[in-house]
């Protein structure tokens, strides 16, 4: 099962934000146990790299997000995948559009997000953490 992480989801585990970090984790752990294929897009590092420069200094952002890289694979996002997210007036967010470019490039099962109704017109079917654990029993 492959699955494409929302970059809240994982800047809700990387800051044990409740509370929702209980049900981020236990995705981060299923994909650490290679129970499922986790992926990210790839400017979701930058942005987490941002966002987390309240909580962690510099030097410690960075060990943090290679951890991640290890666990949470990367898909590139190629100029065909920006363009097709430029053309496509089904959504609001250009960012959450450009999720769904990746999660089809990778043939996603679900996108995990927080978010759902922001992927309404989403052509991966987009999951909330907490559905997504409990419809597979993580």
């Amino acid at each position: 099962m492959k699955i494409l992480v929302d970059t809240n989801v994982l800047m809700d585990y990387l800051v044990g934000r409740e509370p929702f970090y209980d049900t981020s984790a236990k995705i981060i752990k299923a994909c650490s146990d290679n129970q499922i294929d986790g992926y990210m897009a790839a400017y979701s590092v930058p942005t987490l790299f941002y966002l987390l420069r309240k909580e962690f200094s510099e030097g410690d952002r960075r060990k943090i997000l290679c951890m991640l890289c290890k666990i949470i694979d990367i898909v590139k996002i190629e100029a065909e995948q920006i363009l097709s997210a430029l053309g496509r007036n089904d959504f609001k967010d250009l960012e959450d559009c450009i999720q769904d470019e990746c999660a089809i490039s990778i043939n996603a099962d679900y996108i995990v997000t927080r978010n759902v109704k922001d992927f309404s017109s989403s052509r991966v079917k987009a999951i909330r953490p907490v559905d997504f654990i409990e419809l597979f029993n993580l």
